[in-house]
């Protein structure tokens, strides 16, 4: 029997194209951060949009309230994504976005063409917040464990590509007339969002989503189409089973929402540590100055260089060429070199950028100023390789399965709203106190360095167990978690059961084994029993659930399955 097939493809085919789907969700995220920075201060923009005209903070605002409206798609995401589902919420927002997009495009003298921006700003910002906080998610839940790094990895550095062809379409409109100078590279956005919406109507749901609200059947068609497997073959049944399994040792299994106080518990799980850990990646990512340059690098060079604006544009479009070959280092040295290292290398790089930035830009002599652009080369090539795609993949890691989802969308929250801040007053510090801003981006990031050497634990080929146990390690044996993870060998299968039973993960019987949960699945599982999609009526034959109130991992397989 050939397996189902979804968009009429199965196996890598199928792979294949979710994984195109959701990396153009990125794409067009990336495509949005650039796209304002060449059209805020040309001349075209400005007569039609007069309140931006020579106004830093009307230009801070109408560029900036974009991720005001992607914190209220992520926290959309964070209360109700998990009843709508992973492949709803993806249609919705590029649905949302190509709203938006219409919104701005069709603005007309006049008729307060600016408050007609700024509500098509805010509509597409909510349709990115809503991608940005799912396609990670369900990239991660359709793929195999052995490429879940690298892909989510990939959708980060695309972020750079995106934002490259943003500044090239500004510079070539800026050539065409009045109305193609703007309307035009704002318009381009609806091929991303078509994209994204049309062929997602046909891909398949998460079969992890499917499982956890009790849909088994078509769980199994997802699986059997997205690996190749007959629908009724043994692999399928085995990798639903995993699946289960994970859920269940999560408490998650039949739990269509984790409760948000589940967020701020301590103890062997520590909970509330890891969601501060992604959290404050995506925090210092953003006041590490990055949009500070992707954003306004043509007005930085315009009033800190003094260059042409056509010069400022060709120099931001090079600039992000530099982005996009540096964003790729991190597909090859993230598993090399290891996230702890990379954060911190990046984060020295960020520095010592600023540094000669604000360095140059102090004589106030145009020639010496032009050194500053140097810096702002250096920074994007640094930021590019390292802190770009970080902070979207080390929450994932880090928080356990059962905070995973919420406190994936709390991350993304936070990386929204000091997005906002920091687009909204770059341009008012580059007014006010000039060189001074690449100052205070150059001492936060020397403020970053003691708190990710001290708390930031390396997680580079762990597995979701280990990471788990590297918490419980250092909890049960009061050390810092850097050196937890310096300690912890990398384990097999079996030696994470040991482990993970040493430090009380999970939880054993008199006899020392775990548990009779495995007896009531096959009471319940009889075959007069109604209803086979329930949760209660799935068969777990090859699993040994523990960790259910700790949150353990993603669940122990305790047989081989190699």
């Amino acid at each position: 029997m050939a397996p189902p097939k979804f968009l009429g493809l199965s196996g890598r085919p199928l792979s294949l194209a979710v994984s195109t789907v959701a990396t153009t969700g990125f794409l067009l995220f990336g495509y949005d951060q650039g796209v304002m920075s060449g059209i805020i201060t040309a001349p075209a923009f400005n007569n039609f949009f007069t309140p931006t005209k020579d106004n830093s903070t009307m230009q801070g605002l109408i560029t900036a309230i974009y991720e005001i409206g992607c914190l209220i798609g992520a926290m959309f995401v964070l209360w109700t994504g998990d009843l709508l589902g992973r492949r709803k919420n993806i249609m919705v927002g590029a649905f949302i976005m190509a709203l938006g997009v219409i919104i701005q495009v069709t603005c007309q003298a006049g008729s307060n063409p600016f408050a007609q921006l700024f509500v098509g700003r805010v509509v597409m910002g909510i349709g990115n917040g809503m991608n940005t906080s799912t396609i990670p998610t369900y990239q991660a839940e359709c793929s195999k464990t052995s490429n879940r790094g690298l892909l989510i990895c990939i959708e980060g550095g695309v972020i750079a590509f995106g934002t490259l062809i943003a500044y090239w379409i500004d510079y070539g409109a800026s050539y065409g007339p009045d109305d193609l100078v703007w309307r035009f590279p704002i318009a381009f956005q609806l091929l991303f969002a078509i994209f994204i919406c049309v062929p997602m109507f046909y891909l398949p749901e998460s079969p992890r989503w499917l499982l956890s609200h009790g849909r088994t059947q078509e769980a199994d068609k997802v699986i059997a189409a997205l690996r190749g497997y007959e629908i009724d073959g043994p692999e399928t049944i085995q990798e639903r089973n995993l699946i289960v399994d994970s859920l269940r040792a999560s408490g998650g299994f039949g739990q269509k929402s984790t409760p948000f106080k589940a967020l701020f518990t301590g103890g062997k799980t520590q909970h509330f540590r890891r969601l501060l850990l992604g959290s404050s990646s995506q925090f210092m990512q953003q006041v590490g100055g990055c949009n500070a340059v992707i954003y306004y690098f043509p007005i930085l060079f315009q009033d800190s260089i003094g260059e042409s604006h056509n010069m400022s544009m060709l120099l931001g479009g090079i600039n992000m060429i530099v982005y996009s070959i540096f964003a790729t280092v991190s597909w090859f040295a993230i598993e090399r070199v290891g996230r702890r290292r990379l954060f911190l290398i990046g984060t020295v790089g960020q520095m010592l950028s600023m540094v000669i930035v604000f360095a140059c830009l102090i004589p106030d002599d145009p020639m010496k100023a032009r050194g500053a652009a140097v810096g702002l080369f250096t920074y994007i090539a640094f930021f590019g390789a390292t802190w770009l795609p970080l902070p979207w993949l080390y929450p994932a890691e880090v928080n356990p399965i059962r905070t995973r989802g919420k406190a994936n969308a709390v991350s993304t929250c936070s990386n929204w709203m000091f997005n906002f801040l920091i687009v909204m007053v770059t341009p008012i510090m580059v007014d006010k106190i000039g060189w001074g801003t690449y100052l205070f981006f150059a001492v936060m990031n020397g403020c970053f360095l003691p708190i990710i050497y001290f708390f930031y634990p390396e997680t580079a080929n762990r597995s979701l167990e280990e990471i788990d146990i590297i918490f419980a390690k250092g909890f049960v044996e009061n050390m810092s978690y850097v050196t937890a993870a310096k300690e912890l060998p990398h384990l097999t299968a079996e030696e994470i059961e040991s482990y993970a039973n040493k430090y009380g993960l999970v939880d054993r019987d008199s006899n020392g084994e775990g548990g009779n949960r495995h007896d009531e699945e096959k009471t319940r599982d009889r075959p007069d029993q109604s209803d086979s999609d329930s949760p209660a009526h799935v068969e777990i034959d090859v699993v040994d659930e523990h960790g259910v109130e700790s949150g353990f991992g993603d669940g122990i397989n305790t047989k081989e399955t190699r």
